[in-house]
């Protein structure tokens, strides 16, 4: 069955076909009025209509009149007999402000990272993108890549296996080894993937604890696609801040410098107690896992120092003296 006649543009909504029409068009050398409605899910004849009008825009020179050169045209010939558009006279539009190349470069760097998370994975229009604005660029775009996206599949073997659990609908299980380095079996329904730093993170609806939790993939082991169809979508869900305090967070006691205590606003959970002792005040913070905890106090070196518990000390401490080491 045909389905619904699209329906004459409005004026607004003519000016926003036009704006879109025109692009597309320079972007395709030649292009039928067939392939051109097809893409645009318009009639044939409204793409007439538009280059029509198209041919009779432009851009009034110095004098304030319109010459033949200030105006878009277009190979009647192949119009009129062919059926095909071809610009063969741009206006304006060629004068416009470019994205310099380290601009263009910035932003494909950019796609590449969202390119190597499960849920843009294989989206062609990202890959278009990258090559019109290689293109579209003042100067020659340098060859760039990111190299968190590109080592991250030889980094984390289990996100070829998040991927297709994402784009087949279906839960995800593995083997997860916990902040108290406790080992269970997860069943999730994989939402999104971020990162901080070099460490990736899997965001997904847990079954086993029925709500929604944050996994490290370098925590991740003996991942396998399940037969079961997803219960929840990103878009179904809130996800809350990567590191928003969880019940299974982990509570430790450190004195820090009474200035520095705006920096650790995120980490101190509302209610906690805080005591000042001098120039420093004694508090609780709340942490996911005793890596985080190591990189927080690595940032703050001298003002913040681990009380309790000796866990995590002990964590804190082998990780300076690792770091010491690497310097002899």
């Amino acid at each position: 069955m045909a389905g619904p006649k699209p329906q004459p543009f409005q004026a607004r909504d003519k000016l926003a076909f036009l704006l879109a029409l025109v692009p597309y068009l320079m972007d395709h050398d030649r292009v039928t009025v067939t392939e051109a409605a097809e893409h645009f899910a318009v009639e044939p004849e409204q793409i007439r209509d538009a280059v029509n009008l198209i041919a009779v825009s432009g851009l009034p020179g110095e004098t304030s009149a319109y010459q033949h050169d200030d105006l878009f045209d277009i190979d009647w010939d192949a119009f009129e007999n062919d059926d095909e558009i071809v610009l063969t006279n741009r206006v304006a539009i060629d004068d416009s402000p470019r994205f310099s190349a380290r601009e263009a470069s910035a932003l494909i760097m950019g796609l590449q990272y969202l390119s190597a998370l499960p849920e843009y994975a294989d989206r062609a229009s990202i890959a278009s993108l990258i090559a019109k604005l290689s293109r579209g660029t003042s100067g020659a775009v340098a060859p760039v890549s990111v190299g968190g996206a590109e080592s991250l599949e030889s980094l984390t073997p289990s996100l070829a296996l998040i991927r297709e659990s994402v784009d087949k609908g279906l839960q995800l299980e593995f083997d997860y080894l916990n902040a108290r380095g406790e080992r269970e079996r997860r069943r999730v329904d994989a939402l999104q993937i971020e990162s901080i730093d070099a460490d990736w993170y899997l965001r997904g609806w847990c079954h086993l604890r029925e709500a929604v939790r944050t996994f490290r993939l370098d925590r991740i082991s003996g991942a396998v696609v399940t037969d079961a169809a997803i219960e929840h979508r990103a878009s179904d869900v809130r996800l809350p801040a990567l590191f928003e305090g969880s019940p299974d967070d982990l509570e430790v006691v450190i004195d820090v410098e009474a200035s520095a205590m705006p920096l650790l606003a995120d980490f101190i959970p509302d209610g906690a107690r805080s005591t000042p002792d001098g120039g420093r005040i004694r508090t609780t913070l709340r942490v996911s896992h005793y890596h985080g905890l190591k990189r927080l106090i690595a940032s703050m070196p001298g003002v913040v120092t681990v009380i309790a518990p000796e866990a995590a000390r002990a964590a804190v401490a082998e990780w300076a003296a690792a770091g010491a080491e690497r310097y002899r």
